[in-house]
C-alpha cells in the first residue's frame, strides 16, 4: 500500500477560470466532455449508479435540500452521467423536495444521446413503495416519456386509472419491507434498461446499498460543513459494509468529484 500526494502540483494546477481537473487516474487539465464521459461510463450491464452530492461533514442537505451543496461543476457531472443513462431513477421524497418536471436532459444531451445509438431521452421510473404520488403532479405531465413507478403496495384497477396514460405502475417486493431494489432492477433490465442511473434520496440510496445493488457510487463533496440533523447521503435500518475503489478523481474549485466502483470478490 502506498499513499498518493495528488496536490498541490504544478503540473497539474489549472490556470486562469475555473476548470474541472483529473487527479487520478491520471492528471488530465480542463477536462473536456468527452473526456468526463469516458471516464464514468461502464460497459457492464446491469450497472446501478447512484450519484449525491455530499458535505464534508457526510450531509446530503443543507436547509433541506440537496442543491444548496452544488456547484457549476457538480452540474455539469449531473448533466452528463444522465447522459450516459437508459433510465434515471428517484424516490418520491425527491421528486417532491427538488422539484422534477419536464425533460431531464438537454437538446445537446439528446443530440449526443442518439448519435451513440441511445434514445433521445432516458426513461424514467419512480419508487415510492406506500404509492404517495400525485396524479395530476407536474412531473408526470410534463415528462417527454413513459414513467415507470415502482410501489410496494397492492395496486387496484381504481388507482391504476387515477394516473395519466404514460404511466405504469409495478409492484416490486411487499408494503412492510418497501419495494426491493433486486426486482426494480431486474423490471428495467427487462425492459432493456441495464444502465441505471439513481438520484436519491438517502433512503433509496441506503435500501440498494443494503441489497447490494449499487455498482457506481459518485460523489461530489462540496467543500463546507453543515452540522445540524440533515440526512447522510445513504440511510437505512441496517449497516451494511461493502468495500469500493475508487474509479476517477477530479476537482473544481475545491470541489471533489469522486466515482467509486464495487470492489468485485475475486
Amino acid at each position: 500500500m502506498s499513499i498518493h500526494l495528488l496536490i498541490p502540483n504544478a503540473n497539474i494546477a489549472s490556470k486562469g477560470p475555473a476548470s474541472m481537473r483529473a487527479l487520478l487516474p491520471e492528471p488530465i487539465n480542463d477536462l473536456s466532455d468527452d473526456q468526463l464521459l469516458e471516464r464514468y461510463d461502464s460497459a457492464s450491464r446491469p450497472f446501478v449508479r447512484f450519484n449525491f452530492v455530499s458535505s464534508i461533514d457526510g450531509s446530503a442537505q443543507a436547509d433541506g435540500l440537496s442543491a444548496k451543496l452544488g456547484s457549476d461543476g457538480d452540474q455539469r457531472i449531473f448533466a452528463l452521467l444522465r447522459r450516459l443513462a437508459d433510465v434515471v431513477v428517484v424516490g418520491a421524497g425527491t421528486v417532491r423536495a427538488e422539484g422534477y418536471e419536464g425533460a431531464l436532459v438537454s437538446a445537446e444531451d439528446e443530440e449526443w444521446r442518439t448519435a451513440h445509438g441511445l434514445s433521445a431521452h432516458p426513461a424514467l421510473a419512480l419508487i415510492s413503495a406506500g404509492l404517495h404520488l400525485d396524479p395530476s403532479a407536474q412531473i408526470f405531465k410534463q415528462s417527454p416519456v413513459p414513467v415507470i413507478v415502482f410501489t410496494s403496495v397492492e395496486v387496484t384497477d381504481e388507482m391504476r386509472g387515477s394516473y395519466p396514460d404514460n404511466v405504469e405502475i409495478i409492484r416490486v417486493g411487499k408494503l412492510e419491507k418497501g419495494c426491493d431494489p433486486e426486482d426494480i432492477v431486474e423490471q428495467l433490465v427487462a425492459r432493456g434498461m441495464g444502465f441505471i442511473h439513481c438520484e436519491g434520496g438517502p433512503h433509496i440510496f441506503g435500501q440498494f446499498a443494503s441489497a447490494g445493488m449499487v455498482d457506481s457510487a459518485c460523489i461530489s463533496y462540496s467543500p463546507v460543513v453543515v452540522a445540524g440533523e440533515g440526512l447522510r447521503i445513504a440511510a437505512h435500518n441496517q449497516q451494511t459494509f461493502q468495500r469500493f475503489m475508487l474509479n476517477s478523481l477530479c476537482e473544481e474549485e475545491s470541489m471533489l468529484f469522486c466515482d467509486y466502483r464495487i470492489k468485485k470478490s475475486d
